[in-house]
């Protein structure tokens, strides 16, 4: 990467980022093409995209190659991949910020919510990292690889079961290639935004919530309110690259959280617990989730009281 600090430390550099129609991701997007980076941009949001290349033009940035495409199936990337591979050198800075939120507890949860979060927040990333690394490390130019985690992916936040099952993945990942790669000089970051006002406040998946509540709705305010803007995200994870920095955090809370969890875990186990109660109370789930493959294979045990020996 260019001197630490620079203003100008992406100027010149090809940079893949996927997620780029929205939030964190088209806010770096426009970032880099500010300060010069080559882009390659994807995401399956096909308008929102162009109208980043769009931006990321009129901001003096160039972008030879992009692309609306779904990050978990492979044959898509491995094809977009090829075909930039054909033209261009390879990547100097990846950056996987694409991903999906769903919430809710374990009999809730459906399975299509489970798979949506491997999928596409920790496959679609692999398939990425699995296309677009290897000719990095081939080219020994070295570069940077930045994959977006959560704070989901740092501490167990309640009703985050398959989000941080995603996140925490990625984070270990993320961990194995910052050792794997730093022989070809090739850096790993791995962020870990706490609230950050995006499209995806507004369209997380809550199982077995109505969104259109008016108490759901006024807790998912109160949210946005404590967020950060995806532009101050987009400058806390382009300084964190600069100075390759292992974890990048978009706001102070999720440090001190972390901190908290790591220094405090009894403590820490109570508050979980507590913000447990709070979620359920705020949020008031609807029944939970009845599998009619489990109640026909089982029919006469559906409501018969479980007992213990």
């Amino acid at each position: 990467m260019a001197q630490r600090g620079s203003g100008r430390s992406f100027a010149g550099k090809r940079c893949l980022v996927t997620g780029a129609a929205s939030g964190i991701g088209r806010a770096t997007a426009l970032r880099l093409a500010a300060q010069g980076a080559e882009l390659y941009l994807t995401d399956r949001d096909r308008d929102g995209l162009e109208q980043t290349v769009a931006d990321a033009r009129a901001l003096g940035g160039q972008v030879p190659e992009h692309r609306a495409l779904d990050i978990a199936d492979y044959e898509q990337v491995a094809a977009f991949a090829a075909d930039i591979h054909a033209a261009h050198p390879s990547m100097d800075v990846v950056l996987n910020i694409a991903g999906v939120s769903a919430w809710g507890t374990v009999d809730r949860l459906t399975h299509e919510q489970w798979s949506k979060m491997i999928a596409i927040n920790l496959m679609g990333p692999i398939h990425v990292i699995e296309t677009f690394v290897p000719p990095m490390v081939a080219a020994k130019r070295g570069g940077h690889l930045v994959n977006v985690s959560s704070a989901a992916g740092l501490v167990a936040l309640p009703w985050h079961a398959a989000y941080s099952a995603s996140k925490y993945g990625l984070r270990g990942l993320s961990e194995v290639l910052r050792f794997d790669l730093a022989r070809h000089r090739i850096g790993v970051s791995v962020v870990v935004p706490g609230a950050v006002n995006t499209p995806l406040v507004n369209t997380v998946e809550i199982a077995g919530v109505d969104r259109e509540d008016p108490n759901v709705a006024r807790w998912v305010r109160r949210f946005a309110g404590h967020a950060v803007s995806p532009e101050k995200a987009a400058d806390k994870i382009l300084a964190g690259v600069a100075k390759n920095r292992y974890l990048i955090y978009t706001s102070a809370d999720i440090r001190a959280f972390y901190a908290f969890k790591r220094l405090a875990w009894w403590p820490y186990s109570v508050a979980m617990r507590q913000v447990n109660v709070i979620f359920t109370k705020a949020l008031r789930p609807g029944p939970p989730l009845v599998r009619h493959d489990q109640l026909e294979a089982h029919p006469q045990q559906a409501d018969r009281p479980v007992e213990l020996e």
